[in-house]
């Protein structure tokens, strides 16, 4: 028992960032390399993340979960890496970099704390999406200080009375007045909402269904706009989520993204991007698993030898390593087809997203069920990835709406 409790004391917050370079010293654990194909660029920009996750992010993990803390400070070093506005043109102070630049860097991130990062690939999004359907001057105002993260967006689509995976039927409600629009109505499940200083809506200016809505940001302080109870979550704990009310909004005709009645189609466009990004945080929450499960194989004893050498948990870990990496070639071959603007990359998108963020569950699950009952103590990394990425099945469209808009390209319907 002794041994026991020494060696639990010892491993617990051993990260998954602390194994992997570990294992990169080992030269092991080659044939999950997550920088397996990339080129020099890439690498270097995946190791300047990974570090940023070891240092930075792993060792409040757990803290940050546990107290529900919103990391600002954390996301303001990591923004000064350029993971402010990773895929936001550099003239407004973005880093420029392609869609599958953004997936490795999420992915390394996440490694260190998925709750975190995944705000962080929502906050990207909205950079995106005022960069690009935003006019010159939106473009000024607005992304700087997203990019610096001196201010946090927030992205509001999903709604309380019944439009979330149905978002063309959403009812917040903009009637124009003059140059300025009146906005009411509430979104739900926001996360940041409460704590971010921006927020990019969805709402309705015109008649029913997708062509009668229309993208407006609004800034924190906005008269009228105000925020619910902050939800308690299973996972997803360092980053707040709130439902955001808006009463009487008066909202200048100015802060309209694109025209009236493009709003479904920027949130579309947003959401495919995000689709990737979520995914890639599934895909470092499931790597580092990964290695957590190897480490406890190696260690932990079991009638009288190291559960390393029981077959059955051999396969298992064998199927994890194969289901990762199929999961990663998804994500990234989604990536580069959305960057090249492919006619087929909604598809890929949803595809990868399904595939990576079931597979992925799956693969952290099996890692917390390998640790027996160690695996179901707070004091272990790998409950907090179970936790933080099981949500990523149900947002950026649900999986079945994923399998939805694959049914319907295959079939046209």
């Amino acid at each position: 028992a002794g041994a026991a409790m020494a060696w639990r004391a010892a491993s617990p917050r051993l990260g998954a960032h602390l194994l992997l370079s570990r294992h990169r010293r080992r030269g092991i654990a080659s044939c999950i390399d997550p920088s397996a194909g990339l080129t020099e660029e890439q690498k270097e920009f995946q190791k300047v993340a990974l570090d940023f996750a070891t240092k930075e992010m792993a060792p409040h993990m757990a803290e940050w979960d546990e107290k529900e803390i919103f990391p600002v400070e954390t996301m303001r070093k990591a923004a000064k890496l350029g993971f402010g506005g990773i895929y936001v043109r550099p003239d407004v102070g973005g880093s420029g970099l392609s869609r599958l630049d953004t997936s490795i860097i999420f992915e390394a991130l996440s490694t260190g704390c998925t709750s975190t990062t995944a705000y962080m690939s929502i906050h990207n999004m909205c950079a995106w999406m005022i960069d690009s359907f935003g006019n010159e001057e939106q473009r000024h105002k607005f992304c700087p200080s997203l990019c610096s993260m001196e201010k946090f967006a927030s992205y509001c689509l999903t709604e309380p009375a019944g439009s979330g995976s149905d978002a063309a039927s959403l009812l917040t409600s903009a009637k124009r007045k003059g140059d300025t629009y009146i906005l009411n109505g509430s979104k739900a499940f926001i996360s940041g909402g409460g704590d971010t200083d921006v927020y990019v809506v969805m709402c309705r200016t015109g008649g029913p269904g997708p062509k009668g809505i229309s993208c407006l940001v609004l800034e924190k302080g906005t008269p009228g706009l105000s925020f619910g109870k902050k939800e308690k979550k299973v996972g997803w704990n360092s980053q707040p989520t709130r439902a955001v009310i808006f009463e009487d909004c008066v909202v200048p005709v100015e802060n309209r993204l694109g025209a009236e009645g493009q709003g479904f189609s920027i949130a579309m466009k947003g959401l495919n991007g995000g689709r990737i990004n979520i995914a890639s945080c599934s895909l470092g929450a499931a790597h580092a698993s990964v290695l957590l499960a190897q480490e406890h194989l190696t260690v932990r004893k079991q009638f009288g030898e190291p559960l390393a050498n029981n077959q059955y948990l051999q396969f298992r870990l064998a199927e994890m390593a194969t289901r990762l990496v199929a999961a990663r070639l998804m994500v990234r071959n989604a990536a580069r087809a959305l960057q090249e603007g492919r006619e087929d990359a909604a598809v890929l998108c949803s595809m990868a997203k399904l595939f990576a963020t079931d597979e992925c569950f799956a693969i952290c699950n099996q890692a917390l069920q390998m640790h027996g009952g160690y695996g179901y103590l707070k004091d272990y990394a790998v409950q907090q990835f179970v936790r933080d990425i099981r949500v990523h099945q149900i947002l950026e469209g649900t999986n079945e709406v994923m399998r939805m808009i694959v049914a319907r390209n295959l079939l046209q319907v």
